[in-house]
């Protein structure tokens, strides 16, 4: 099957703010669309607020007056399920409740006629779970658009258990005609997005609970070191507190509590306390007026080092590192040693690439962070233990310093920050894909475009290695027993694969 032809009904069930934004979207492709509500008067009231969205369009100069009118000429509310009779496809957004949605469904099939697609919305049930109570579950498919939806591209085309191949084709074909990016994935709790973004948000909650660092410092490295766009203590706060808790503890639960997927604790109590972001006021951040946003921990100016010793050449993911040091005018010594490679500072301190270990450890060590790209980040976490020498921390905070880095000194964590956050993602999506829930492609193109990811995780997996994300969460899993942190199969088989062993 090819994409729904313009010239055939879209109509949208649930007339909230996702239903009215799919309704637009399949209105300005050209559609007639009818709107439908349980609740009287709804549909004609979000007719309207479409039309008003359509006239700001015009304003901004984003949409022709004569489309605009052209567009509101062809939608419809329903006033009785019964008038979505002529639809090519039905999408439902109501309620997340799956007696609701098999109700609707049940009540659409008695309606439409059987080469009629239905599709949900839902982000959190499974797609296959709502099929279940229908009499033709081949022509049910999940288009799953992320808000807005006539701003935001990205659309999950999900395949229930008994959803046609073709089905699911022109599914995919009608999003891409409509303007979106969509990736088809398998039902799998979370879709792509909800399921790999997981270790984003309970990464950095778990840096928080062990009190490595605080909200606004772990927020400014993932931004500033790690290229997300915004922090995640930031981005539930925007999100809502209460709704991200929600889908981690929907995806933990359907995972069969999986400890990769383990809710936190912290969030729980600040969703209890009514603390759910910025719609109430305060989240993890105040939002009155007159708050503040608290600045994160910055350590002062300090003294560079004159010198530093690299033993063993490689620095992985950090190379470019050295070539930044000698443009600050530092003298580097690099010497031949087997046994791995070490940064070695004036006080005969070491300074390492976060690998899972801790500072605690050894003699006298300070672990950097992960960048995504050392010469674009402006900020850089380093972490070390009460017995690390403050000689050697101040070296090492002086040595980013003058490659012009803002440098965060956090507790000795495992992994720290942006490391064992990319670390998770990576192991997430490469088990994903293993498992068939989407291609390699539909992976990364889903976490860009659906969270604004600085680079897909599997691509990031590419140009790290499977190898350096399999160590490091082998060391973490050594010091956090419970398998939260054990590396998939598929990232092991990986590994193993590059290592040529």
């Amino acid at each position: 099957m090819t994409a729904i032809e313009h010239s055939r009904t879209v109509s949208v069930v649930g007339t909230g703010t996702m239903g009215q934004g799919i309704a637009q979207v399949a209105l300005v492709a050209g559609h007639l669309v009818r709107l439908h509500d349980t609740v009287p008067g709804r549909a004609e009231a979000a007719a309207a607020a479409i039309a008003a969205r359509l006239d700001r369009l015009v304003e901004k100069g984003k949409l022709d007056a004569d489309a605009r009118a052209a567009a509101v000429a062809r939608l419809h509310p329903a006033e009785r399920l019964d008038e979505l009779a002529d639809s090519a496809l039905v999408v439902e957004a109501v309620v997340e409740r799956l007696d609701v949605k098999q109700e609707l469904f049940t009540e659409l099939e008695k309606v439409v006629d059987d080469t009629c697609l239905l599709a949900t919305n839902t982000s959190s049930l499974s797609v296959t779970a709502v099929a279940g109570a229908l009499r033709v579950p081949e022509r049910f498919v999940g288009l799953h658009f992320f808000n807005p939806a006539p701003l935001l591209p990205l659309v999950e085309v999900v395949s229930g258990h008994a959803t046609a191949d073709t089905v699911a084709t022109a599914a995919y074909e009608t999003a891409k005609a409509w303007g979106k990016t969509p990736v088809r994935c398998a039902d799998t709790p979370g879709f792509i997005v909800n399921r790999i973004a997981r270790p984003f948000y309970a990464e950095a909650l778990r840096v928080y609970e062990e009190r490595g660092a605080d909200p606004a410092t772990i927020d400014a490295v993932l931004r500033e070191c790690g290229g997300f766009r915004m922090g995640p203590f930031e981005l539930t706060d925007l999100i809502g507190q209460d709704v991200n808790e929600a889908v981690t503890r929907s995806v933990w639960e359907s995972f069969y509590q999986d400890p990769k997927f383990t809710p936190s604790l912290a969030q729980r109590r600040l969703v209890e306390s009514g603390r759910l972001g910025r719609k109430s006021g305060r989240g993890w951040y105040a939002y009155e007026d007159g708050a503040t946003a608290p600045e994160p921990h910055t350590a002062p100016p300090t003294e560079p080092p004159a010198e530093i010793t690299v033993e063993g050449g490689d620095l992985g993911p950090a190379q470019e590192l050295l070539a930044m040091v000698r443009e600050a005018g530092i003298t580097v010594h690099e010497v031949e040693e087997d046994r791995g490679t070490r940064i070695v500072l004036p006080s005969g301190g070491q300074l390492a690439l976060a690998d899972g270990q801790t500072s605690i450890e050894f003699r006298d060590v300070v672990f950097y962070d992960l960048a995504l790209d050392y010469r674009k980040a402006t900020r850089i976490a380093l972490s070390a233990s009460e017995d690390t020498s403050g000689e050697t921390l101040r070296e090492a905070i002086g040595l980013f310093q003058a490659l012009g880095k803002k440098v965060s000194v956090i507790a000795d964590v495992p992994g720290m920050i942006v490391a064992r956050t990319v670390a998770m993602l990576i192991d997430l999506a490469t088990d994903a894909v293993a498992k068939g829930v989407a291609s390699a492609e539909d992976v990364d193109t889903a976490m860009r475009l659906g969270v604004n990811y600085p680079l897909g995780p599997v691509e990031w997996g590419r140009r790290l290695g499977a190898g350096w994300a399999h160590e490091l969460l082998e060391e973490l899993d050594k010091r956090t027993p419970g398998s939260r942190y054990a590396p998939s199969l598929a990232l092991y088989r990986k590994a193993y694969a590059e290592g040529g062993e």
